[in-house]
């Protein structure tokens, strides 16, 4: 799966203004200082954010950027469409369903990346700005997983062998 800098970045920012509170305007300096994004990054990513409707802007003395609307109802994979990354877990060019073999075939395991990319997608678009702030995602990545084996039996991993982490 490959999520960039744009993205990263743009929820970063969002949660930093999040945690500012949305009644008084942020200025980008002030996100730049806290979060180590450049200055010049973050104009290009809050002008997409504004024409994505994740944040408004405020022109003059004090002026910044705000939320839209409140960090409940702003979801993170809205703020990863809003900078145009796309979330991608095939190597097919701009996710083609047909496929991204010379012949214009799927390769073997098209169907299982695609579904990963859904359920990402899914995911992301389950998760609040105000979830993030509030961090009720703690403890997701430490979920031991299941999987089953050949012979039916069931083997959980956990500190008697290899412990399967979601990473970020």
């Amino acid at each position: 799966m490959k999520l960039g800098t744009k993205g990263r970045y743009a929820v970063m920012a969002m949660v930093d203004l999040a945690q500012s509170g949305t009644d008084k305007p942020v200025s980008i300096m002030d996100i730049s200082l806290r979060q180590n994004i450049s200055v010049s990054y973050l104009e290009q990513l809050f002008g997409k954010l504004r024409k994505g409707s994740q944040v408004k802007s405020v022109r003059g003395p004090g002026g910044g950027y705000i939320l839209a609307r409140s960090a409940t109802q702003i979801k993170v994979l809205d703020i990863i469409l809003a900078v145009d990354e796309p979330i991608k877990t095939t190597r097919c060019k701009n996710n083609f369903s047909n496929g991204c073999g010379i012949d214009n075939t799927r390769c073997l395991t098209h169907d299982l990346w695609s579904e990963l990319g859904n359920q990402i997608s899914y995911f992301l678009s389950s998760v609040s700005l105000d979830d993030v702030v509030n961090q009720r995602l703690r403890g997701l990545n430490e979920r031991s997983f299941v999987i089953s084996n050949c012979s039916s039996e069931t083997a959980e991993f956990s500190s008697q062998s290899t412990e399967l982490r979601a990473s970020d």
